[in-house]
């Protein structure tokens, strides 16, 4: 998420530390950095590459409340969990 929690970003990762700071630093041109999304509010892991892919897919095509309401089960305040790292 950005700042104001208006924007959202979904991927598929084999390290999820590397890949938050990348986005977090912007050091990979593209959505994140265009868009300024940083926030690290919702995660999945699966030890299976294909069942991350396809889950990835799936949240990509749902409606946005779908995907706010996914990450308020979660984490209703929009907290950064990678903050603590």
């Amino acid at each position: 998420m950005n700042d104001k929690n208006t924007t959202s970003y979904i991927g598929v990762t084999n390290n999820l530390e590397r890949r938050v700071y990348e986005h977090q630093h912007q050091l990979v041109p593209g959505f994140t950095k265009k868009y300024n999304v940083h926030k690290l509010v919702y995660v999945e892991e699966t030890n299976n590459a294909y069942s991350a892919i396809a889950r990835e897919k799936q949240l990509k095509n749902w409606h946005r409340e779908w995907k706010l309401n996914l990450i308020k089960q979660e984490n209703p305040t929009f907290d950064d969990i990678s903050a603590s790292w």
